[in-house]
């Protein structure tokens, strides 16, 4: 009886505990747990999925695709049963790596070693990357004709580039896991992407979704369209111009800029070398040579210089020089033209279409002066970023107008010594071509919604400041042209269109500060049609493989020619049959007579019925010598020198408001020594005017800005001399030497200020 009461009690208190523990466990879960469990539970019967939007499609001006999303798929290997009847896993490694290898382009034993280290991780599935990572639909049709057991296409997105490497800098590429890199598709991620969605589902046990199961539900928005100023055509002639010379020569780079000056749109941009985005892996080149490069630009540059001197009132076509050197005790070395001994003296039209140094070097370093030009210089846009819209873009910074050395001044004026971009040097000569404004350059025309097409955001045209009048602007539209027909740049004549332009060639600095000997950039920019400016094209060839002498004719003039001629009919320009014709006024001229033993009266009569200016120097009768010598080119306003016999040398003229070679020129022949100061026009001169000269003195000239009343009384000599000139012809001469560009001058190292004595220049920018 005893021992039934103790089991029975027993088996009460057994039960009484796990009736507590039960109640206990059934409280922490109801209370303690509950939220977690909760959430544990919802994790296993709910789903949130994220929506991927659509990547917004790229487009040219008219609508051309240039860049688009579209489906993709990535091949995966299942390595493991879902349940005993499942056999759709991989079985044979091997075989699936044989037959995989040549669809994927990768080597069988990598597709083994993926799977079999994803079975030995104990992984249920592995990608089979990189070749099955987002193919397009030909490979994946292709696989899966293969009816392999296990491998799996599950459906992605990729961005796919129609054109490949068309405008490939441009565009820029997002890799595939869907990261833009580079160009416009970087820049503008944030349009392109738009916005992700997500839902929310019931799922069963297995993972298979319930009917009617979804609880949640956010619509993806997909991203904007974008609109690029670039013309798929002329875009085409760009590449298809850079791709035949490629074949040809050899370069470190080329680039191509087509521009509307009038609105400042990029119509097209390709480089050399470049890389088709579909690959990106195989990128050698990010560089943007278009944006990023800095340069020193060569005689392009002179374009800026003379557009500041004929602003300024300091240019006049008919005004003559002394070309070949160009000499002042401050630059330490003489400027020299790039062909050593000049042309003589000839006017400043015929300099600018000879590409002369030493005109430019007169023009910006005596008559505009250091403050003057840098002043230009950064009105014309150098010095800071174009802001066009591009990663990557260079603002080659312009050095230090504080730091700069008289002859880096002088060599600024020629191109030497500065560094740009391209980009920046189509913005300024631009402006020339439109009338005077700069214009901030473009690339995109619009940013569209993709679903009604309405524009969201439009990039008009932005002037960012007026540079010169439009009355200077056009006359050195006429005189680039007259570089075009009668100068320089004759490889770059097209028939029946008025061309404006100006070459340039510059000698590339290495990375010591130095000069390379026969490395050279050579380029050309112009626009057409000259009154009426439509496109303008800028070519840069940096460091072509042909001599120096082909550079200009072999590779950038093809280029240059090709794409402007055929652009220009694409837009429907019809040619000028008075193309040829070229309305640069300037005066006639004539040869120097020898004049040595006439009689100084009987000369000066003679030379003065003709417009020309006399100076005799010396108190007799008979001339026995002259300059400029028998046969040396004259124009009308010139000055003629007439040495005459006696024992006198003359009197001092009166230097005030004359020029540093006019000065030269009487000192030489009157054997007077001079000491200049200062640049511009003669202020003073410390021997006064019409004191006797003796041969042994030593004339001090100061110079300095040219004064109001001078410019005005210079002023109103030119234009009375073209009164009396009008109803005369233009004369053309024979025609220019063949065409040999600005060539650097390599300046020997200074002796006094410059801190960097081995390089042949002050430093680089």
């Amino acid at each position: 009886m005893n021992r039934i009461k103790l089991r029975t009690l027993f088996l009460g208190g057994v039960f009484t505990f796990l009736f507590f523990l039960l109640s206990f466990r059934l409280f922490w879960i109801q209370t303690v747990n509950a939220d977690w469990l909760m959430k544990d539970a919802q994790a296993q019967w709910e789903r949130n999925v994220t929506i991927e939007p659509k990547r917004g499609t790229i487009f040219d001006r008219k609508g051309e695709l240039l860049a688009y999303t579209s489906k993709a798929y990535t091949v995966i290997a299942k390595l493991k049963q879902w349940d005993k009847n499942d056999q759709g896993y991989v079985q044979n490694v091997f075989e699936t790596s044989q037959k995989l290898s040549p669809i994927l382009g990768m080597p069988s034993e990598k597709i083994a070693e993926i799977i079999g280290n994803g079975q030995k991780d104990d992984r249920t599935q592995v990608e089979l990357r990189p070749g099955g990572y987002k193919i397009d639909e030909e490979k994946a049709q292709q696989v899966s004709n293969l009816k392999l057991p296990g491998i799996i296409l599950y459906e992605d997105k990729k961005r796919y580039y129609p054109n490949d490497s068309f405008s490939s800098h441009v565009l820029g590429f997002v890799d595939l896991d869907g990261k833009p890199m580079m160009g416009i598709e970087k820049v503008y991620d944030d349009q392109l992407k738009g916005e992700k969605g997500e839902y929310k589902l019931l799922k069963d046990r297995k993972g298979y979704k319930l009917p009617d199961g979804t609880e949640s539900f956010k619509p993806a928005k997909d991203g904007n369209d974008v609109y690029l100023t670039i013309d798929y055509q002329i875009q085409n002639y760009v590449e298809d111009a850079l791709n035949n010379i490629s074949k040809q020569v050899k370069a470190k780079a080329l680039s191509v800029i087509v521009a509307d000056p009038n609105t400042g749109e990029i119509l097209a941009m390709a480089n050399r070398p470049s890389f088709n985005p579909n690959s990106y892996s195989s990128i050698q080149n990010w560089t943007n040579f278009s944006i990023s490069a800095k340069f020193e630009p060569g005689s392009t540059f002179k374009i800026v210089t003379l557009a500041a001197a004929i602003q300024e009132g300091v240019y006049h076509n008919n005004e003559t020089y002394k070309s070949g050197s160009y000499f002042r005790k401050e630059l330490g070395v003489p400027v020299n033209d790039y062909n050593k001994v000049g042309w003589g003296t000839i006017s400043f039209l015929n300099g600018v279409q000879q590409s002369s140094n030493v005109l430019f070097t007169i023009l910006g370093y005596e008559r505009l002066g250091k403050d003057k030009l840098y002043d230009y210089f950064e009105k014309f846009g150098f010095g800071k970023e174009t802001g066009i819209g591009l990663p990557g873009e260079s603002a080659a910074t312009l050095r230090d107008k504080n730091s700069l050395y008289p002859r880096d001044v002088a060599s600024m004026t020629f191109g030497q010594g500065v560094a740009v971009t391209a980009i920046q040097q189509v913005a300024a000569v631009g402006a020339v071509a439109n009338g005077g404004d700069l214009l901030k350059p473009h690339i995109i025309k619009e940013i569209r919604n993709p679903q009604t097409g309405e524009a969201i955001q439009k990039m008009d045209k932005e002037v960012v400041r007026n540079v010169v009048t439009t009355d200077t602007a056009k006359q050195v539209r006429d005189i680039l042209e007259t570089v075009v027909t009668n100068g320089t740049g004759k490889w770059y004549y097209l028939d029946g269109y008025h061309v404006a332009g100006k070459t340039g060639t510059a000698q590339v600095v290495g990375d010591n500060g130095k000069y390379q000997e026969n490395k050279y950039i050579f380029s050309f920019i112009g626009f057409a049609p000259k009154e009426n400016p439509r496109l303008l094209v800028y070519v840069v060839a940096d460091q072509p493989e042909v001599d120096y002498a082909s550079g200009a004719k072999d590779v950038v003039a093809p280029i240059f020619k090709s794409v402007m001629q055929n652009s220009l009919q694409y837009l429907k320009i019809k040619p000028d049959e008075t193309a040829k014709e070229v309305k640069v006024e300037k005066a006639n001229t004539l040869k120097a007579p020898n004049l040595v033993g006439q009689t100084s009266t009987a000369a000066g009569q003679g030379l003065e019925g003709m417009g020309i200016k006399v100076q005799v120097i010396g108190e007799g009768s008979n001339i026995t010598q002259q300059y400029p010598p028998e046969g040396e080119e004259l124009l009308q306003g010139e000055t003629v020198y007439l040495v005459t016999d006696g024992d006198s040398k003359g009197r001092m003229p009166d230097f005030t408001g004359k020029t540093l070679r006019e000065v030269l020129e009487f000192c030489t022949l009157a054997g007077v020594k001079v000491d200049m100061q200062g640049t511009g026009f003669v202020v003073s001169q410390s021997i006064p005017p019409k004191t006797q000269i003796t041969g042994d003195q030593t004339l001090t000239v100061v110079f300095g800005p040219k004064s109001g009343k001078q410019l005005e009384e210079q002023i109103n000599q030119e234009i009375a001399s073209k009164q009396e000139n009008k109803d005369q012809s233009v004369g053309k001469g024979q025609g220019p030497p063949p065409p040999k560009d600005h060539h650097p001058l390599k300046e020997p190292e200074k002796k006094n200020k410059s801190k960097n004595k081995d390089s042949p220049t002050a430093p680089h920018p």
